[in-house]
């Protein structure tokens, strides 16, 4: 085995001294230098003889083509119209016990309240809740313009107690639903 080295990057290499910080002064930061990085590769022109060179990193080719791909899209069930009406009449009941709490804020217009929310929330269950990592805020804004544009009062209080509730439990319920089915359909 031999080893070659390349002499032009051994004066290179010889330019430069270790890394020596420059004395401080009052307005300079230190200054280190580095030495350029050598590869050492492996060649054997022919079975019998084996050498060695070296080559600065920039000089090195790379011999696989790197490609850029697609990044594989994840499609997301569609929405179980079964699951949606079990989860309204749990949404409706949840929504309507949790406002209750703050009756003089929605007076005699409580159910009213709860009604809209239910009905924009039903309808994004239907159409395109499909699982966990689909909830979205978007029919909760829509509860919060619906309220206002209809003059029941505490809409923010109603719209941000129907985010709160779908946050906390409707991606379990999905999953819970789920695996019923499973072991039902297994039986």
């Amino acid at each position: 085995m031999t080893m070659a080295l390349h002499p032009s990057i051994l004066t290179q290499t010889n330019l430069f001294s270790p890394a020596k910080p420059k004395p401080l002064s009052s307005t300079s930061k230190p200054l280190f230098l580095r030495t350029p990085c050598l590869i050492l590769r492996f060649h054997s022109p022919t079975p019998s003889s084996s050498t060695f060179s070296a080559k600065p990193i920039s000089q090195i080719s790379l011999t696989t083509s790197l490609r850029a791909s697609s990044p594989q899209k994840y499609v997301y069930p569609d929405p179980i119209p079964e699951f949606a009406e079990a989860e309204i009449r749990k949404f409706r009941a949840e929504v309507l016990r949790k406002l209750l709490k703050d009756k003089d804020t929605f007076g005699d217009e409580l159910d009213a309240v709860v009604d809209v929310c239910a009905e924009i929330f039903g309808e994004f269950l239907h159409k395109e809740y499909g699982g966990p990592g689909t909830l979205l805020v978007e029919p909760f804004t829509n509860m919060l313009v619906a309220l206002n544009e209809k003059r029941l009062p505490g809409a923010p209080l109603a719209a941000r107690a129907s985010l709160l509730w779908a946050q906390n439990y409707v991606d379990q319920d999905w999953e819970v639903w789920n695996s019923k089915l499973l072991i039902d359909s297994s039986s």
